[in-house]
């Protein structure tokens, strides 16, 4: 999730787990701690692009290095507080900080290698990197929490935060299966041979969903929104495989192909390589060169061909929240 929704959920955990001990100061704490995994975003400053995509949301997010750090975040909390909190309950609220960042992030198309070092990238794909929803009535309990020095309310309120946070996500994920049944009626109904389906949300709502499948020759691209009225349809894009062999030996490629989980395209326009990954959909449809949200360029260089992402321009942003809002209300 985004940096705003991760403090917000570190603070609120801090809160339950030692406001009556450290008040408003747990604040701090909790802000601090919600953003720690997300510091393999500045680490990847100082690697290869290719490589700082491949780390993200790795290790820094594992079950793993958090019961390691926690202790050592706790003796620190521990020692500036004195004796206001416990190194025992200084260690929990930095773990159950630490862990909730990653099972939030685990929601988004993204996910995380929870259970780093194995390789297995973990996604539910059921709500967008950035959802207000989730955030503002969580946001709206802890300026309450921060406006009482009253113990009970306080628990009373942030609790009541966190339950309906929690059904928001519950909710996501109901309504998440819900569209993935309606994409495999549509598949049978069009007798199509399906590998493989990725379902996810588009931008900022729980109303409208693409859909990625994967066939023998290719992938098939198609939308559902809540408000449908008429049967889902699909759009063809070719797998390119002689566009693959030519990448075959690169080393940016293989990594492309690990960090998109197996969800790419390779195409070319005007004698150009690029690799689109495909979890994240498209910025425009364009026939003749579809643009995803996420693709890369083959550049030459004496080293051979190296990767970098294409820039994306605000104007290609707000012409797909434009095509959202419009599709989102029905076909």
């Amino acid at each position: 999730m985004d940096s705003v929704t991760q403090i917000v959920l570190g603070i609120a955990v801090a809160e339950v787990c030692a406001g009556k001990t450290l008040k408003n100061r747990g604040f701090l704490y909790g802000a601090i701690l919600g953003t720690i995994p997300d510091l393999d975003v500045l680490a990847g400053k100082f690697l290869n692009p290719i490589d700082g995509v491949m780390i993200h949301r790795g290790m820094s997010h594992s079950l793993l290095f958090f019961l390691l750090l926690s202790p050592l975040l706790g003796w620190c909390i521990n020692h500036i507080e004195k004796q206001r909190i416990t190194f025992k309950s200084a260690s929990w609220m930095a773990f159950w900080c630490l862990f909730t960042h990653a099972l939030l992030d685990m929601c988004t198309t993204w996910g995380t290698q929870i259970l780093w070092p194995l390789p297995y990238r973990y996604s539910l794909n059921s709500i967008f990197v950035i959802d207000p929803l989730y955030t503002i009535p969580l946001l709206i309990t802890l300026i309450l929490v921060w406006r009482t020095k009253d113990t009970v309310l306080r628990t009373r309120y942030i609790k009541r935060g966190l339950y309906i946070s929690t059904a928001y996500l519950v909710l996501a994920f109901s309504i998440k299966q819900y569209a993935l049944h309606q994409f495999e009626k549509a598949i049978a109904i069009q007798k199509i041979t399906c590998n493989e389906i990725l379902v996810k949300p588009t931008a900022f709502n729980l109303i409208l969903w693409n859909a990625n499948i994967a066939t023998q020759d290719g992938y098939l691209l198609g939308e559902y929104s809540l408000f449908d009225t008429q049967p889902i349809t699909f759009k063809s894009y070719p797998r390119n495989h002689d566009l693959e062999l030519t990448l075959k030996d690169n080393t940016d490629f293989k990594k492309l192909q690990i960090g998109s989980e197996g969800w790419y395209l390779v195409t070319q326009y005007n004698g150009k390589l690029f690799f689109n990954d495909l979890r994240f959909g498209l910025l425009n449809d364009n026939p003749k060169n579809p643009q995803f949200v996420f693709s890369y360029q083959f550049i030459p260089t004496p080293q051979g061909l190296k990767a970098i992402e294409v820039p994306k321009d605000k104007r290609d942003g707000k012409a797909l929240l434009k095509k959202i809002f419009i599709r989102l209300q029905g076909n």
